[in-house]
């Protein structure tokens, strides 16, 4: 029988499961104490419950353990790491320091099937969906790096390689753990999500109406122009999105945040402030405009200072809230993909 990750489970869920194997609810508070407050790496080191439900948990459960291919530290304090996971794919996870406190960067797919043409993430595609624990695994391996300097992880995007709404299911449940008080205690409001476009996962995603921040790469102000950057345009186009993104405003009242990479000569014209500026008048969101990384498979180059600054005007005399992303772990190469696109491109060329 193939064992699960353990850290897959919900609070909920595993009171369940001790009910179905003739054990007490409470110990599922135990359980969640030993994964995730004392972050243990064996079912043996769980000692306050019983060898007999050590060993029922260990017969259909186990530590998937995350194998750290490599560590890099950049000069801002950014670490990215490239995980091995147990069935020889690497992900990439990034813990990011501000004035507020210490951001992780979870990653949801082994590669990605959007194939958005500025973006390391889709080279290669996508090998498979992580499992809810695995995208847990990566905030526990990250605060066990963290528990060295007495730092917790504070807030959690979920803007690693792949599409966090391709993979939906897990995603959710993945949100469901972190954020359990009795388990890592990562609130709502500290977790944010990026989509690229699946409209429908939109729609559900604000029925929930949950407080968790929510943002969307758009990246172009028109069809034409996404639909070549961002394949997804074609399914998806648009007209579509922008109606879904009303809903969500509607439905839970809260902002969206736009993600807008700057390429030079691309989509960073004045026209296109413009354009983007009459899309969105009137919504409830915040424009984030990235810089776009420089990827050696890719043609695209980095927006001019001046002219980035003239983008953000524009969309500010528009009314819009609008920052420019602070470049982070440049000297790592800590955008997504890029470290196991060079680790894929290593192992290719063995």
């Amino acid at each position: 029988m193939q064992k699960r990750n353990i850290y897959d489970f919900t609070i909920e869920e595993w009171k369940s499961w001790l009910k179905e194997h003739q054990e007490q609810g409470y110990r599922a508070e135990q359980i969640y104490q030993w994964l995730y407050v004392n972050r243990v790496d064996s079912i043996d080191e769980m000692s306050n419950l019983p060898q007999s439900l050590r060993a029922k948990i260990a017969e259909e459960f186990e530590f998937q353990a995350l194998h750290t291919l490599t560590e890099h530290r950049s000069q801002d304090g950014t670490v990215k790491f490239l995980f091995q996971l147990h069935d020889g794919h690497a992900i990439e996870t990034v813990i990011m320091k501000h004035n507020y406190g210490n951001s992780v960067c979870v990653t949801t797919q082994v590669g990605c099937r959007m194939g958005c043409t500025f973006c390391a993430s889709t080279l290669g595609g996508v090998a498979r969906n992580l499992t809810p624990g695995e995208i847990v695994a990566q905030v526990v391996e990250s605060q066990k790096l963290l528990d060295r300097t007495g730092e917790r992880v504070s807030s959690i995007v979920v803007m690693g390689s792949g599409e966090p709404f391709d993979n939906y299911d897990a995603t959710i449940q993945f949100i469901k753990i972190v954020n359990e008080d009795k388990g890592l205690k990562i609130g709502q409001r500290h977790i944010t999500v990026s989509t690229s476009g699946i409209v429908p996962r939109i729609y559900d995603f604000a029925d929930l109406k949950w407080q968790v921040g929510f943002a969307v790469s758009l990246h172009a102000p028109n069809e034409e122009l996404r639909t070549r950057l961002m394949p997804i345009n074609k399914k998806y186009p648009i007209k579509e999105l922008m109606e879904a993104c009303h809903y969500y405003i509607n439905t839970t009242k809260r902002r969206i945040t736009f993600e807008y990479a700057l390429m030079g000569n691309v989509n960073d014209q004045d026209e296109h402030a413009r354009e983007l500026a009459k899309l969105i008048q009137g919504m409830k969101c915040h424009v984030n405009l990235i810089p776009v990384n420089y990827v050696p498979e890719r043609v695209y180059t980095r927006t001019p200072r001046n002219q980035i600054f003239r983008f953000k005007k524009i969309l500010e005399d528009s009314n819009i809230n609008v920052t420019i992303r602070r470049e982070q772990g440049g000297d790592i190469e800590a955008a997504c993909g890029q470290l196991r696109a060079k680790h894929m491109d290593l192992e290719f060329r063995l």
